[in-house]
């Protein structure tokens, strides 16, 4: 029989369906993922905002349209906040929610609602099937930090974190050029009293490249980056989350730190690691904010030099504190995206300047047009004319669609 399993949403839902393939193969499954003719559907979902709610009901019928026959099985953010919105469709058997997903692969047969609302233990899942060169390897789950905005810790509930033998054992085995760190939030990761840190002095002497996935303010301090700065093959790429840069605009946020936290953790960051790339997500239009805390995000993302900023409109959640406060007009919403976004692109585009004529770590994820497409160890995405594997040096070249050229150069740095 043939599994497939489709997947929206963020890079730990990615993570938990490779997961699942992998154990539906244990099973003795043909497996895909994506949308293709199969006996079976497991649908992982999303509800970070509303629009990905929304995608994640409409993928039923899109799942109906390639495989008519198929038995439906539904796991993810979105049954766990709407159960009845999903067991209500045709060819719908099974609905779980986003807490122990690895639940699911013994409802195969079953029928019902099944959500599971222990969040008092990690949930282990099989090692993820990978299908390219990076492997994200999933650490913790789960949420305390309930920013006033934010949805996910009422669905995947409270922070717990991974076994660090388990977790290391598995970026230790991974096979992979790079192993990406992940989780709904890493900086919480504490097994036992130990945490991020020791993770990563657990596999230092790891064969490929080590990123972290997204960082809290707080997170970073003197031992984490000392322990960075001992893994043999350190990704210098840290996503520091900020969502907004007032003041004012981060107490309504519920965020625990001030600009000045932050300023003072970037500075720190490139003490250590001086061409890292510092990443972040800021949030345009949240309820209230002024003409002026814009201003002032737009200002501070300036003075920061950010390498890349994931913008996205502010999303009203039921259930949220902040779904009580006023919201502001669409259209503002919407010009301020678009004012954020013409910065983001500068930025980047600074930042990708510094590099050109540099020799970067490069790591090949996939072949597209002629080119191999991947990142280097900063998270600049280049274009390899040509094939390549591995983890390879190239020297950065010209700006190309979403990031550079990059070309081949032998041991020496030459061409």
């Amino acid at each position: 029989m043939k599994a497939c399993v489709f997947t929206l949403g963020c890079k730990v839902n990615g993570c938990e369906s490779n997961s699942l393939m992998e154990g539906l193969a244990r099973m003795g499954y043909e497996v895909a993922e994506g949308l293709s003719p199969a006996d079976i559907y497991i649908l992982n979902t999303c509800a970070v905002t509303a629009e990905a709610e929304k995608k994640s009901r409409q993928a039923v019928a899109r799942i109906r349209k390639v495989s008519p026959q198929a038995k439906i099985y539904v796991c993810g953010c979105a049954s766990e906040r709407a159960p009845a919105a999903f067991m209500q469709k045709e060819n719908v058997t099974v609905v779980t929610g986003a807490r122990r997903k690895e639940k699911i692969l013994g409802l195969l047969g079953e029928e019902g609602v099944f959500i599971d609302g222990d969040d008092r233990a990690y949930g282990e899942l099989p090692p993820p099937k990978s299908f390219k060169s990076r492997a994200f390897v999933k650490i913790q789950d789960g949420c305390n930090n309930f920013c006033s905005y934010c949805i996910i810790p009422y669905l995947r509930g409270r922070s717990r974190s991974r076994p660090l033998a388990s977790a290391a054992a598995e970026i230790l085995a991974c096979g992979a050029a790079e192993a990406v760190i992940t989780g709904i939030d890493i900086s919480s990761y504490d097994d036992g009293g130990k945490g991020l840190a020791d993770l990563l002095l657990a596999v230092k002497g790891a064969d490929c490249r080590i990123r972290l996935g997204s960082l809290e303010v707080g997170a970073v301090g003197e031992r984490l980056l000392e322990a960075a700065a001992e893994v043999r093959h350190f990704a210098p790429h840290f996503h520091l989350s900020l969502q907004s840069g007032a003041e004012a605009v981060l107490k309504k946020m519920n965020r625990h730190y001030t600009k000045d936290d932050y300023r003072a953790r970037v500075a720190l960051i490139r003490r250590y690691f001086p061409d890292a790339a510092v990443t972040t997500d800021i949030i345009a239009g949240f309820p209230s904010e002024t003409e002026e805390d814009f201003e002032e995000t737009l200002a501070f993302a300036e003075e920061i030099g950010f390498a890349a900023v994931h913008c996205f409109p502010y999303s009203r959640r039921t259930g949220t504190v902040a779904a009580k406060m006023r919201e502001i007009p669409p259209a503002v919403k919407s010009g301020r995206l678009h004012r954020l976004l013409s910065l983001a692109a500068r930025l980047k585009g600074e930042y990708e300047q510094k590099f050109i004529g540099k020799i970067l770590e490069f790591v090949p994820e996939e072949e597209k047009d002629g080119y191999c497409e991947g990142y280097s160890q900063n998270y600049i995405r280049l274009y390899l004319a040509g094939g390549a594997r591995g983890r390879i040096r190239v020297r950065a070249g010209l700006p190309f669609k979403d990031g550079l050229l990059a070309e081949h150069i032998d041991e020496k740095g030459e061409r």
